[in-house]
């Protein structure tokens, strides 16, 4: 599979720069992935598309303000760093570190994966930062992210990121930095309106979840549609490109996920009873599928093809299945297993792969080329995705980010 078959043209006007107001205002596209069927809607008319019992699944995750300017401390010279993921556990010290002598940082403290800016980029360059934040970098990845020490490690460290850190906007969201009052309106609006404090940590949004307010929410809700929350820190994995042209070779980075036990359970209770299961974004469905092979009871047995359904009657993607729950005691004894998950995650999905969990999907636009533009092409189909963003195209939809959404069916 090449990577130009997940290749379109998109007018930079269709780029979206500002989120809707009120969030639910943005339009959304209805896509039926068994007939290609595409119908035009506003987001806050999902609800008739939704019926009770479906079990929308969320990633919680909040956006750290990740994007850090500083200083050279020699020259003074701009340097920016991104921040992506801290090594864990830490490095213990700097003996074993080829360093200048002083040492490279004083007080060392927490080490991170960072992508760093400029054509200067160097193993031992020094970085300042205001709050009394400084850093080093150590090594030289060769994926294109640096390791960087800091001078401050745990709350320490987060309380100045908070204060002087940036919101990580991709770069087709256009800001002039002098331009401070949108920086600070991107702060709330570049979060989704259910994120969860003790989830900080993603450098990018889950951004599907942009176009729920707490009203629809509450509405959903009283209709009986399910929700559960699950996290993914969304760091380089889902928004690196894929730069070789067989897509199949493509290395994801790993990123972090969080599953607890009383969520599984839920999962496996609405798929034994045959209700549908809606990803709300990419990083939601890349952590349902994680799970799916982390446990048994998503498998399929030994003597079963992988194409019957892991024991779950599923009317949307797989036809077959091999066993339907009929009881309470016998969905108990199959959940013992459960448990809360943590882990990392580095799954690629792509067409050909076979969902587990997810029936259906909430998504934006994505990218051309992207894995996000991939994934959602194993789920519907990449002709039928690609008609329908064509589709949105000649409609004038807004892309990417702060753009308009997909519920695919």
């Amino acid at each position: 599979m090449k990577l130009n078959d997940f290749d379109y043209n998109l007018s930079k006007e269709l780029i979206a720069q500002e989120p809707m107001k009120p969030r639910d205002q943005s339009r959304l596209l209805i896509l039926d992935k068994l007939t290609g069927e595409i119908k035009h809607r506003h987001f806050y008319e999902i609800a008739d598309y939704l019926k009770k019992g479906d079990v929308l699944v969320l990633n919680n995750t909040k956006v750290m303000p990740a994007r850090l300017v500083g200083k050279r401390a020699l020259t003074g010279g701009k340097v920016e760093v991104f921040l992506l993921k801290k090594n864990s556990p830490p490095t213990p010290s700097l003996d074993s570190l080829k360093s200048p002598s002083p040492p490279l940082l004083k007080g060392a403290g927490e080490i991170w994966q960072c992508l760093v800016g400029g054509k200067k980029r160097k193993e031992n360059l020094r970085v300042e930062f205001a709050g009394g934040l400084r850093a080093g970098i150590l090594k030289n990845n060769q994926d294109g992210t640096f390791e960087v020490r800091f001078n401050k490690s745990g709350a320490n460290f987060m309380k100045i990121v908070k204060k002087i850190g940036q919101t990580p906007l991709p770069p087709y969201v256009k800001r002039d930095p002098s331009a401070s009052l949108r920086f600070a309106q991107d702060r709330q609006n570049y979060q989704t309106v259910y994120a969860n404090d003790a989830k900080l940590g993603s450098v990018a949004a889950p951004t599907a979840g942009f176009h729920f307010t707490k009203r629809l929410i509450s509405q959903l809700k009283k209709k009986g549609v399910q929700f559960e929350y699950v996290t993914l820190q969304v760091g380089l994995g889902t928004f690196a490109p894929v730069k070789i042209d067989d897509i199949t070779k493509h290395k994801m980075h790993a990123e972090w996920i969080e599953v607890s036990k009383k969520t599984l359970a839920n999962i496996v209770k609405a798929k034994s009873q045959g209700r549908r299961i809606i990803a709300v974004g990419t990083t939601s469905a890349r952590t349902l599928e994680t799970i799916a092979n982390k446990f048994s009871i998503f498998r399929p047995k030994a003597d079963q093809p992988r194409a019957d359904n892991f024991q779950f009657p599923n009317n949307f993607q797989i036809n077959k299945f091999s066993k339907k729950i009929k009881d309470l005691k016998e969905l108990r004894a199959m959940s013992c297993e459960l448990r809360d998950y943590t882990g990392w995650t580095n799954i690629f999905i792509y067409p050909g792969y076979k969902f587990k969990i997810v029936d259906a999907m909430i998504t934006n636009f994505h990218l051309p080329k992207s894995t996000l533009l991939m994934l959602v092409s194993a789920l519907a189909g990449r002709e039928k995705i690609l008609s329908a963003y064509q589709a949105a195209i000649e409609k004038k939809y807004r892309f990417f980010s702060y753009g308009d959404a997909m519920l695919i069916i």
